[in-house]
């Protein structure tokens, strides 16, 4: 039993101890169907804090020959399955986390050299008497321990695998050599039972050195199957909240979003957090600063920040994930920068619509903190922060002041080539009621009555409806916001808002004279009193 080769179980039994541990052990029945097949090879990607770490943890008390986890995994899901017993604690396994061993390198070199030391001198205690050759190689070493075992395979587990990538992402020669090296030690190995890795990032192939094209990938893009694995559920997430007795609703609206295969995930980092300390923050954040996401999205390829303030208005974009190069440094367009910001988890991505968008609230606040930070963005963010206002404005009727900020907000934010038109509007319209995402639910084109009401805000089930009832805006350009009033009442838009006693009804227009080119705005605000 070593901390690298055959480990024990303690660092799993540190989570499964913990207040709050989901049980993720089915996770173990799709590798053991992988075991010594084809399929064997594995890389998982998820941004941090997802709980990459904790399901190899997981995989390394399973396979290990180092300990004996039955009175672990007995009580657990994986249980109940045919393989459980066959393949529990019946290899040889070697776990790394990459990271650990790159902190305290002062190059590449050095650093797979430690690796390979530290991996010597464990084989060597492990099976005292065995004849390795120290020039050997790691790749050797194995070959040999394999047939001095009566060639029971290994299941390699390496977290962090990706750490080189974030950390060398300008050194070429260093990258192909970590490349090289883990082509080596991993493809096409007689030794090899399952080998699975974990990082925040694809596969980087680099020219001729596609090392690891033999891993099956499991991303942000594409879960193939096993999302509800690595990541916390809804149905999980509601259990949790039930227990502690946390909002769930509240909940959702800070950390869900993160969408994958039809499953809603969310980060277990950010649900622990709140749900041990009772309170919603941003958790997820607080492991990296804020310069981290704004030196991307000051990037301005082709109209990124056009895009940046869509996806802070709730309107998700399309996005063209094929040309990402899978590191961090190669973006030829906006695109490559967006799907670089989906392998963070800064963005989440919709496959059927190829679509990006901003998961929840946490990750919003984040991007007004680094939209701040870049400088560029002094429009949007008084924008922002005065949303607020404006929705006190709005619920209190304050119809002139709120036609003045929806045309300030307009002039600030749109460019004369998209001035005027609807859409240009609508997006003005959800950018200047921000903060109104806390309060209600916002659906923009609600089939209702007897057509389509452009934007209708819901209030959340833990709202005070007294202070914040529903609103049903509707739009107009080159018409008059009476007309909107009008046109919400004769197509009856508050039917679907029935179960209200009153509901608020909001026109916004505005006019262009084209001779002089004067730009008007109107509101209108009625209280509708429900029949």
């Amino acid at each position: 039993m070593g901390i690298y080769v055959n480990p024990d179980n303690r660092r799993f039994l540190q989570a499964v101890n913990s207040e709050i541990y989901i049980d993720k052990s089915r996770l173990i029945s799709v590798t053991n169907k992988k075991l010594n097949t084809e399929q064997k090879y594995i890389c998982v990607s998820r941004p941090r804090r997802f709980g990459k770490s904790v399901n190899l943890a997981m995989l390394a008390a399973y396979y290990s020959k180092g300990c004996s986890s039955a009175d672990i995994f007995d009580k657990f899901a994986i249980s109940r399955y045919k393989s459980y017993s066959e393949y529990l604690n019946q290899y040889h396994v070697i776990y790394i986390n990459m990271q650990d061993f790159l902190s305290r390198s002062k190059d590449i070199d050095n650093m797979l050299q430690r690796l390979e030391k530290r991996l010597f001198k464990e084989f060597l205690e492990e099976k005292p008497g065995i004849d390795l050759d120290p020039d050997d190689g790691l790749a050797f070493w194995m070959e040999d321990f394999y047939k001095a075992t009566e060639k029971k395979p290994f299941v390699i587990l390496i977290d962090e695998w990706d750490c080189v990538m974030r950390e060398h992402r300008n050194n070429k020669e260093a990258l192909e050599i970590y490349l090289d090296f883990l082509r080596n030690w991993l493809k096409d190995k007689e030794y090899i039972a399952l080998a699975y890795m974990t990082g925040i990032l694809p596969i980087k192939k680099y020219g001729t050195h596609s090392a690891l094209n033999m891993f099956d990938e499991y991303s942000m893009l594409s879960s193939k199957g096993i999302e509800k694995y690595i990541g916390f559920t809804d149905k999980e997430v509601s259990k949790l909240c039930r227990k502690y007795r946390i909002n769930f609703d509240d909940m959702k609206l800070w950390y869900n979003g993160y969408k994958l295969n039809g499953t809603d995930l969310y980060c277990p980092r950010s649900v622990v957090k709140a749900v041990t300390e009772k309170h919603f923050g941003g958790y997820w954040i607080e492991t990296e600063t804020y310069e981290a996401l704004a030196k991307y999205i000051a990037m301005n390829f082709d109209g990124l920040h056009d895009t940046i303030e869509k996806l802070l208005a709730d309107q998700p974009q399309p996005t063209d994930t094929r040309t990402f190069s899978n590191d961090m440094i190669t973006f030829t367009n906006k695109d490559d920068i967006l799907t670089l910001l989906v392998h963070l988890g800064y963005l989440g991505y919709d496959p059927d619509k190829q679509t990006v968008y901003i998961p929840n609230k946490e990750i919003a606040d984040e991007f007004v903190v680094s939209m701040k930070a870049t400088g560029l963005w002094t429009e949007t963010i008084e924008t922002v922060m005065k949303s607020r206002q404006l929705l006190t404005d709005t619920l209190q009727g304050r119809s002139d002041i709120v036609a003045q900020e929806i045309e300030r907000v307009h002039d600030s934010n749109s460019s004369t080539l998209n001035y005027n038109n609807e859409q240009s509007l609508r997006f003005i319209i959800l950018i200047a009621y921000y903060y109104a995402k806390e309060q209600y639910e916002i659906v923009q084109e609600l089939p209702t009555g007897k057509g389509f009401a452009d934007i209708v805000f819901i209030p959340k089930h833990n709202v005070d409806i007294t202070t914040y009832p529903p609103m049903v805006i509707e739009l107009k350009w080159d018409d008059t916001a009476q007309t909107a009033i009008q046109q919400i009442k004769d197509r009856n838009y508050p039917e679907k808002l029935k179960s209200f006693e009153k509901v608020l009804l909001v026109g916004i227009s505005y006019t262009k004279d084209i001779k002089d080119h004067n730009k008007k705005h109107q509101c209108i605000i009625e209280e509708y009193q429900m029949k």
